[in-house]
């Protein structure tokens, strides 16, 4: 009996929606006290051992992190793919009154950090670093947003949903084209055969999304080749998977909830294990004074929230969107908080922005401390005694 209540326990925690966030919180800290240890050398050796193969055809001989950062990381954008594709065919913005003040709020959102940012670094060899303030996590957004419950209207967890996928889809749009170097144009050509594929397989109405990933591994492949970061090819092959707007389930709904908890309960967590074993050192606590960790932490904690107000403010006042049923000012500023959460896709951008491992060191540090302000400051500005139904 104890036996079931404990498995029944477990099952529960899996179903939750706040679960990734926490699986997440507790692998960033079990990385970062194993990268203070004795065991610090162990991870690093084991993080930069090479796995894989290669031959004068073939080139796939890479280390454990570039195989999570390149690889994993591209089934991670391949599921941000699919949820932006489903939101514009059938959700959150597949109408422009829907779409209008999620989408605008974004790019205010994005582009008043990295404005802050810019303003710090600019003129330095940090100024690189410019699109790390832009992103939100999605996955530790959402967890903090759950956790609140009927405190806050139910509209508003959606606003903040569909504002992390518009986010999204700017920090893939940004990775593409400001932190990708050398284009082979050959291996793009390559990559384009195989999405003509996959377009001719949506056209022909080919339902079984599983033979879309078989083309789709060489895309990866080829775009990992031509210079051009390797997860966009996530968000190419999701592009082409079919998708419909009625009650039955479509290939890519089905594919996204194959993929939701192996991404969420495994991907992301090991993406962050392998990308916060920081080893702290003096020098490495003054960057957070820096520059560079002064544009992090301002561009996510300030930035962000006036962005996504001042966006909201011109939006309702030009009569081109509201907002959310039942939400105050109160509610959009906590949600600006929320969206400073940076977390995976600022580290992922960090470690595009610098060669200097130092600066990957101190961006990584400034993320961490200022994405846990953002989530805790957020959450008390949310929290209140009202409960909506």
């Amino acid at each position: 009996m104890n036996k079931l209540i404990n498995l029944n326990v477990f099952k529960d925690f899996f179903a939750s929606s706040n679960a990734g966030g926490i699986m997440l919180f507790i692998c960033v800290v079990f990385s970062m006290i194993i990268a203070n240890s004795p065991l610090a050398g162990a991870l690093q050796n084991l993080l930069d051992h090479q796995l894989g193969f290669e031959n004068d055809s073939i080139h796939l001989k890479y280390s454990v992190l570039l195989w999570i950062n390149d690889g994993l990381m591209a089934i991670f954008f391949l599921l941000v793919g699919l949820e932006i594709k489903r939101e514009i065919v059938e959700g959150e913005l597949s109408s422009p009154k829907k779409a209008s003040l999620p989408i605008l709020c974004a790019i205010g959102g994005a582009a008043v950090p990295a404005i802050i940012y810019l303003s710090l670094n600019a003129g330095q060899e940090t100024a690189s670093g410019w699109g790390i303030p832009m992103a939100t996590d999605i996955a530790f957004a959402l967890a903090v947003i759950n956790l609140l419950g009927n405190r806050i209207p139910s509209s508003l967890k959606i606003f903040l949903a569909a504002l992390a996928i518009v986010d999204d889809l700017i920090a893939i749009l940004v990775i593409a084209f400001f932190y990708s170097s050398g284009i082979e144009v050959s291996c793009l050509l390559y990559a384009a055969a195989g999405l003509v594929i996959l377009i001719l397989m949506n056209r022909f109405n080919v339902l079984n999304p599983y033979l879309y990933l078989i083309p789709g591994v060489f895309i990866w492949y080829f775009v990992h080749h031509s210079g051009i970061h390797a997860t966009i090819a996530g968000v190419l092959v999701a592009m082409t998977i079919p998708t419909n707007d009625t009650a039955i389930e479509s290939p890519l709904e089905r594919l996204e909830h194959a993929l939701t908890k192996p991404v969420n309960f495994f991907i992301i967590p090991v993406f962050a294990f392998a990308n916060t074993n920081i080893t702290l050192e003096s020098e490495m606590l003054g960057g957070l004074t820096s520059s560079l960790g002064l544009g992090i932490t301002l561009g996510l904690l300030v930035g962000k929230p006036i962005g996504i107000m001042l966006t909201s403010y011109l939006c309702t006042k030009a009569k081109l969107s509201s907002l959310p049923e039942g939400s105050t000012w109160r509610h959009i500023f906590g949600v600006g908080l929320l969206a400073g959460i940076g977390f995976t896709m600022s580290i992922f951008i960090a470690i595009l922005s610098f060669n200097d491992p130092l600066h990957i060191s101190e961006a990584k540090l400034s993320i961490l401390i200022t994405s846990l302000l953002a989530g805790v400051i957020g959450y008390l500005a949310l929290n209140s005694k009202k409960v909506y139904r």
